[in-house]
């Protein structure tokens, strides 16, 4: 595999989630990071965007994913991003870390969830 990769880090989302219902009453903000494993390596590209993936309009599909529906689970939010992200746009890997920052005494809890093209 391919080792360029693209990141986005820190992707700023609002959505309803948590467990329980008082939690998911209130926009939660979340933190989203992403790698991203293009198609096609860096030097096959030819300085086109069309050969490579536009990580601004993945930035605002992933946000409006997030914004589509309540969810309870963290883990449930990272796999939609990871499985949209693969049918979605040319890469062959992605890496998703979802953050929340609801816990009293952490920073913050997070998941983080891998996919591959097959």
């Amino acid at each position: 595999m391919s080792s360029d990769t693209i990141e986005i880090r820190g992707l700023e989302i609002d959505t309803y989630i948590g467990v329980p219902e008082e939690e998911r009453a209130v926009s939660q903000r979340l933190l989203v990071d992403l790698t991203l494993w293009p198609v096609r390596q860096f030097s096959d590209m030819g300085d086109r965007i069309d050969a490579t993936v536009d990580y601004f309009a993945l930035s605002r599909r992933v946000i409006s994913l997030a914004a589509a529906r309540p969810r309870l689970l963290i883990e449930t939010l990272a796999d939609e991003i990871a499985t949209r992200v693969l049918h979605e746009y040319s890469v062959k890997r992605v890496d998703v870390r979802v953050r929340k920052f609801i816990m009293p005494d952490t920073r913050w809890v997070a998941v983080n969830c891998s996919r591959e093209r097959c």
